[in-house]
């Protein structure tokens, strides 16, 4: 699916199956997406702050949505900063 969005000209996109979307992408762990999605963070601690969430919350929901490479880090130093690895998201229908 992903190789067909980009052939009609959309690039940067993840597409996850329908059953890990419903695993991982719960509403506050969508918040986080949401937020990456507009907005570029310095590092969790910032993101948290952010969210108004406890900096170990987010890390935990950041480590599960990394698990299926939906974020990742750019790091300096000790700090770690939250990326979405592609632009958009697309969740498989049901067919």
């Amino acid at each position: 699916m992903a190789r067909a969005l980009a052939r009609g000209g959309m690039e940067g996109v993840q597409v996850l199956s329908l059953e890990t979307a419903q695993e991982v992408l719960t509403p506050k762990r969508y918040e986080i997406v949401d937020l990456l999605s507009r907005e570029d963070v310095d590092s969790v601690r910032a993101l948290a702050r952010r969210l108004d969430r406890d900096k170990a919350q987010v890390s935990r929901d950041l480590q599960a949505l990394a698990e299926h490479s939906i974020i990742t880090y750019d790091t300096d130093g000790r700090s770690k900063s939250p990326r979405l690895v592609q632009e958009h998201i697309v969740v498989e229908p049901l067919v």
